[in-house]
């Protein structure tokens, strides 16, 4: 009897982890594809790969916007034929105990230095989409000081225009 519960337990925890080795490399498929497509100027398979109430929060303090509004803001970049090139040098997923919930965060080679992104992702019927996402501009700790002046105008035009409604 133990050796049955052994051999299931061992059989249940290779199934498993093969089940969500496949899951983690279905996400990373998505999100490589999702920044080819913006590489290749694809605008159709960049934002299919969005969810529709999905969330784009970009590198400048406005840049909060829902699928639509970044539709709007891209499609000129995409319709010229040249949008933006980022490729992840590294990339940590994470999955729910549920297998249909996942967030990740990665560092991106792009046009601007190495930059973060981060979000989170569901899964929709058979497919994965991209509920929210977050980029952000890396700066080393020792140079921290140099770039604060840089924004500190625009910071407090925002900090007077934005009031919290919550």
């Amino acid at each position: 009897m133990n050796k049955l519960l052994l051999t299931t337990f061992i059989f249940y925890s290779i199934t498993n982890l093969n089940a969500q080795d496949n899951t983690i490399t279905s996400i990373h498929k998505v999100l490589d594809d999702w920044h080819l497509a913006a590489a290749e100027a694809q605008f159709d398979p960049y934002f299919d790969a969005m969810a529709p109430q999905s969330i784009f929060i970009g590198t400048d303090a406005v840049e909060n916007w829902t699928k639509k509004e970044f539709q709007n803001f891209a499609k000129p970049y995409f319709d010229k034929g040249k949008a933006w090139d980022f490729k992840a040098i590294e990339r940590n997923i994470y999955l729910d105990g549920s297998g249909t919930f996942a967030w990740f965060d990665e560092l991106l080679q792009t046009w601007m230095g190495s930059c973060r992104g981060s979000g989170v992702l569901t899964l929709e019927g058979d497919s994965w989409k991209i509920q929210h996402y977050v980029l952000s501009l890396t700066i080393p700790n020792e140079k921290i000081d140099q770039i604060i002046p840089l924004k500190k105008e625009k910071d407090s035009i925002l900090s007077q225009d934005r009031k919290r409604d919550w």
